[in-house]
């Protein structure tokens, strides 16, 4: 970090300081809230969320050849392959708009195409089964069907988009690296990097898996009161793996990536977390912007009620299935339907903490187009849903 970037931070800083009049409620109030937020989610996310996809994204750095993340996922590699790798990856990972920028740090440092690499932001939080089957079975199953649809399409079109603006830039970003070829003396297998590699992957879908409603029975229940018993196992095949196939430099590299990634997310992650919460508060709890403005403002189908629930979707922060609840709440206060899945495409995708984090990843300007896409198609789908809907 610069020296003036430091200067200016301490300055903001103690402006903040001298400035905000904690002695109004609604400020002190606001500030609860940002570090009630930041407990939250340090309670619930970070250590069955964040830390395994940090070692996730520390592997995939390491142990992933380039020249597999070129072949699949890279600039030059066909389209159909690496987009339909990239949108269909959030169907087995129940994460939030936060945890997945490790794991989109990780392929994108590794070589990914820029317009892969998005794809698979948008769809690792956006396309999961657990999210789209609760809102088909909560919210009613239209809703639901147009989520899934509207997910994957936006998945491809936003990659595509950022693909098509940033071509030259990405073919810059690539040129002049020297991108080693599959390496034949290896110790391990493809099929054993594959193994271990899903085994974390799994571990952090067991950590992480919701609790379901009160009163559910069935499937979701019963993995739900096992999930710890499956991860303890898996953790154990983890550790065998890195004894039988893996050296201690390999696992002191993985390590030290990981905690590259780490230094390079957190910091932003918290505090992005404490701005959303300071602005907007948790559910059910009021921060700086009430709650009842955001309902007032959403009602019917027009293009400002979808083009607001698209913003604020974008700038808010849901925890993994935590959305659909949310908008059952809202739309029992009146909420439009449009606008219900335009919030819905916008919101699991974005917030305002991982917008900081991606900008760190990508730069402000692509940042700001990634955001941009997002909230303009959310808010045509809305439309289109309302007045499909009726």
């Amino acid at each position: 970090m610069k020296e003036r970037t430091k200067f200016l931070i301490m300055i903001a800083l103690f402006a903040a300081a001298y400035y905000t009049p904690w002695d109004s409620e609604i400020i002190r109030r606001s500030g609860l809230e940002a570090f009630m937020m930041l407990r939250e989610y340090a309670r619930e996310h970070v250590l069955t969320c964040l830390i395994p996809a940090f070692f996730i994204a520390g592997a995939i750095a390491v142990f992933v050849s380039q020249a597999s993340v070129l072949k699949y996922l890279g600039p030059q590699a066909k389209k159909i392959l690496s987009y339909g790798v990239a949108s269909v990856s959030g169907t087995i990972l129940a994460v939030c708009s936060c945890t997945v920028l490790p794991l989109f740090a990780g392929i994108y440092t590794r070589g990914a195409g820029i317009g892969p690499a998005v794809a698979f932001l948008y769809s690792g939080p956006a396309i999961n089964v657990l999210a789209i089957s609760l809102t088909a079975r909560i919210l009613g199953w239209e809703i639901g069907l147009a989520r899934a649809i509207g997910a994957v399409i936006f998945a491809v079109v936003t990659g595509l988009t950022m693909s098509f603006i940033f071509k030259n830039e990405d073919s810059e970003r690539t040129q002049g690296q020297i991108y080693a070829p599959e390496d034949e003396d290896k110790k391990r297998t493809l099929s054993q990097e594959g193994l271990y590699l899903l085994t974390m992957v799994m571990i952090l879908i067991f950590a992480a898996f919701a609790k379901p409603d009160p009163g559910t029975t069935g499937l979701w229940q019963f993995i739900f009161s096992m999930k710890w018993y499956i991860t303890i196992t898996l953790l154990v095949i983890l550790g065998v793996m890195l004894k039988a196939w893996f050296t201690k430099d390999e696992c002191v590299s993985w390590v030290n990536a990981t905690w590259d990634f780490m230094k390079q997310i957190f910091p932003l992650l918290g505090a992005g977390v404490l701005l959303a919460g300071f602005a907007l508060g948790r559910p059910g709890h009021p921060a700086l912007i009430p709650e009842h403005y955001i309902e007032t403002l959403v009602g019917g189908n027009s293009l400002w009620a979808n083009l607001f629930a698209s913003v604020a979707g974008a700038f808010m922060y849901f925890a993994t299935l935590t959305e659909v609840p949310i908008l059952q709440g809202l739309l029992g206060a009146g909420m439009g339907k449009g606008p219900a899945l335009a919030l819905l495409l916008a919101g699991p995708a974005l917030s305002l903490p991982n917008m900081l984090v991606i900008g760190g990843v990508l730069g402000p300007k692509k940042t700001a187009v990634f955001c941009g896409v997002i909230v303009i198609m959310s808010t045509v789908a809305g439309i289109l849903y309302g007045w499909i809907a009726g």
